[in-house]
């Protein structure tokens, strides 16, 4: 999977969102450390997402772009 992510330079080093993660958030002290802390972030998000959905009905849809 590949998700954009938005990097955020700042006074503590770089933090990274993920804008189709809402609240999905990381940091480190260099840019190549908060990728490797947001790709890390990202597959703790989709478990908690996948434990959230677990006995629910899920189906995918198409949109286009």
């Amino acid at each position: 999977m590949k998700y954009e992510v938005a990097i955020h330079p700042d006074d503590d080093g770089f933090a990274v969102s993920v804008p189709g993660l809402p609240g999905c958030w990381s940091q480190g002290d260099s840019e190549q450390e908060a990728l490797a802390n947001i790709e890390k972030a990202i597959r703790e998000y989709l478990e908690v997402v996948k434990e959230l959905l677990e006995g629910s009905t899920v189906r995918e849809i198409e949109i286009a772009v």
